[in-house]
């Protein structure tokens, strides 16, 4: 298209008042002026945070015009800033299993906004829709383009508050700004700076500051002398990017450049395979660009060229409205996919359904409001529980982490177990005893769990209650709330004869340890008594599995955990532990997705971001209730049906278990 049809189309688009109208949200036309109008001289000063309630907008697009209004949304509304310069959304736009997440498994709710944040607005806005409807068609899914608006428009002629906010929150962190490479030779007059894409974070080395000699190395399908401590420079093709790094990290490279062939775009340059993906390769870093010309031709003609690596800060390229209207940050993509966004848009409606769930009936206790945990004293505070709150037969707990700023970036580095102990009695069995455990997320501000912790309502003696929540002393500090929900009877559990049955004593059992060839050693069978009146015995077990030696356990492999009543085996496999995408499953059940960390992968029974699910079983059937025999119970936990014994850096199992009686 010749510069002066762009131009008329252009300005066809933003001056032309189109007939077609996409209205999300109530409010009328004169709301949406005056709250635009109002944000002016806010976003002047970049006062937009994330929790902030986003203000009305009006945006063009190639089916008319966008206008929200913050009010009755059924689902969140995402909003995309593409960009030529970075790398990372080239592979984004042009990878098909990218485009298919998008239109398969997009929330049925969720609205998503393209914009660009370049000149050509126009054609980006025509070649994304084209992109989207060619795999909306491939898939037989064409009702989602309803719901995907395009905008001619670039971001910095919007006109209203989202420039602000993309500008504002500026991107610097890895797989969001703009990552490049700098080539030099003495033989030009300037650097030549093009957009790289990195390999995985979680598969290889980070480039160092620095520069390098890159040297050609061909294909790079097998090892070469030549590249030793220098930069590989191989073209794309002819065996997988897993073997051209595995070969030239053989070779002691210090680091491998692919280039794209001729008119191909960057690609995902991941393993592929379980026998790729379970070899560990050397620590060297590794990225793909696009064939340059002016290098090939350097180094074929022998002149000596440097390459360094840089990354440049961009605007923000994700940002989210959820049903409530608050803005949202969009967390990290650890790689070019729009899973990460369809990933987030589930975590928004989890949150939507967590905001209904907390409007049901419940006497509510309040123990901690935004409380920093932090060190060994952690976050505490003591409560009175009435006798009444007891014959309740639901008790849920209703845990929230935030950071102590409005960004992910002053979140806690890292994931770790956060615990819930409770004391009511300080000389009875009960005291610091663990109510709720939950593992906080990599470095991500949103985290709202509602936990049914309700077989151990008889922990909670009526009175004076403290309760401590805790994670590693060392860790950067989290800011906690807490409150005890209690709900009357709605179903109540039943014993024989149909009657009531509440719990009414729990009784402490095994602990966890040090998951080594010595972790079921010393363990005895408990004799379990059967008090008067008991009518049902349920077994009541938290469970995780940290740390990594030689087989990854306990977080990223399969053990399993049984406890025998009487000989009857009751066993918990974490089968789902290593599995490459086993935590985002869990997205809808609150896990916190788009961490910057590994939160994708599967954990022997925890996620990052997610409350630590009780494993409940009845053995009632198991106990002889009538006390003529002896009933006992055992614990053993084993790896591949079998003892572990791992040979250096064994893993641990935190472990609380209970029996419940009820009566």
């Amino acid at each position: 298209m010749a510069r002066s049809s762009k131009a008329s189309l252009h300005l066809w688009f933003v001056v032309t008042l189109m007939t077609s109208r996409v209205t999300l949200g109530e409010g009328s036309d004169q709301d949406l002026d005056q709250s635009t109008v109002d944000l002016s001289s806010e976003t002047k000063h970049w006062g937009v945070e994330p929790g902030d309630t986003a203000p009305s907008f009006r945006v063009p697009t190639l089916d008319g015009e966008l206008s929200y209004s913050p009010g009755a949304l059924h689902g969140a509304l995402i909003i995309h800033a593409f960009t030529h310069k970075s790398g990372f959304l080239e592979c984004l736009w042009n990878n098909e299993s990218s485009l298919s997440a998008l239109v398969l498994d997009l929330p049925d709710s969720t609205q998503v906004l393209f914009l660009s944040l370049d000149d050509s607005a126009v054609d980006d806005a025509l070649w994304m829709r084209r992109q989207v409807q060619r795999a909306a068609l491939q898939h037989g899914r064409e009702e989602v383009l309803s719901r995907l608006h395009f905008s001619p428009l670039p971001v910095f002629a919007l006109g209203n508050w989202i420039p602000a906010v993309l500008y504002s929150w500026v991107c610097t962190r890895p797989r969001c700004g703009l990552a490049q490479a700098a080539f030099t030779s003495e033989v030009w007059k300037m650097p030549l700076i093009v957009k790289r894409l990195d390999a995985r974070y979680d598969w290889l080395d980070n480039w160092d500051s620095g520069s390098y000699h890159l040297v050609d190395a061909g294909e790079g399908c097998e090892p070469s002398d030549r590249v030793a401590g220098r930069v590989a420079w191989v073209s794309e093709g002819n065996c997988s990017f897993f073997t051209k790094v595995q070969s030239m990290a053989q070779s002691n490279a210090s680091g491998v450049l692919v280039w794209a062939s001729e008119g191909r775009p960057l690609q995902n340059m991941n393993c592929q395979g379980e026998e790729e993906c379970s070899t560990k390769l050397p620590d060297v870093p590794a990225s793909m660009v696009h064939r340059e010309a002016s290098v090939i031709e350097a180094l074929g003609l022998g002149q000596v060229v440097n390459v360094s690596f840089q990354g440049t800060p961009s605007p923000l390229i994700f940002i989210a409205i959820d049903q409530q209207g608050a803005l949202s940050e969009m967390g990290g993509f650890l790689y070019p996919s729009f899973s990460f966004l369809n990933w987030q848009a589930q975590w928004f409606e989890f949150s939507e359904d967590l905001r209904t769930r907390l409007l049901a009936p419940a006497q509510v206790v309040p123990v901690l409001d935004r409380v920093v945990m932090h060190g060994h004293k952690g976050a505490v505070a003591t409560v009175e529980i009435s006798p009444d709150m007891l014959l309740s037969d639901t008790l849920e707990l209703d845990v929230a982490l935030s950071c102590p700023g409005r960004r992910d970036m002053s979140c806690a580095h890292w994931d770790h177990t956060v615990q819930l102990l409770v004391c009511c009695d300080p000389l009875g069995p009960y005291c610091n005893v663990e109510l709720g455990r939950w593992i906080s997320a990599f470095r991500r501000g949103t985290g709202h769990w509602l936990t049914d912790v309700s077989p151990l309502i008889p922990l909670l003696g009526a009175g004076r209650c403290t309760f401590t929540m805790k994670h590693p002393w060392w860790a950067m500090p989290w800011v906690v709330s807490l409150n005890l929900r209690f709900r009357p009877p709605q179903s109540p559990v039943t014993g024989e004869g149909g009657e009531q049955s509440f719990p009414f004593w729990v009784m402490p059992l095994y602990g966890g340890g040090v998951f080594d060839k010595n972790y079921n050693t010393g363990r005895q069978p408990i004799t379990i008594p059967i008090p008067d009146s008991t009518k049902k015995v349920l077994l009541y077990a938290v469970i995780t599995a940290h740390g990594s030696d030689d087989h990854r356990c306990g977080e990223f492999c399969v053990t399993s955990h049984t406890f025998p009543v009487n000989g009857i085996n009751n066993s918990l496999e974490f089968s789902d532990a290593g599995s490459p995408l086993g935590c985002t499953r869990r997205v809808r059940e609150g896990a916190v997705p788009n961490e910057y960390g590994t939160w994708l992968s599967g954990r022997a029974g925890w996620c990052c971001g997610l409350p630590v699910r009780p494993w409940v079983t009845d053995v009632t059937g198991q106990l002889d209730l009538s006390g003529q025999l002896s009933n006992r119970i055992l614990y053993y936990g084993l790896f591949e049906g079998r003892d572990p014994n791992p040979t250096k850096d064994p893993g641990y199992i935190i472990m609380s278990s209970f029996l419940v009686y009820y009566r």
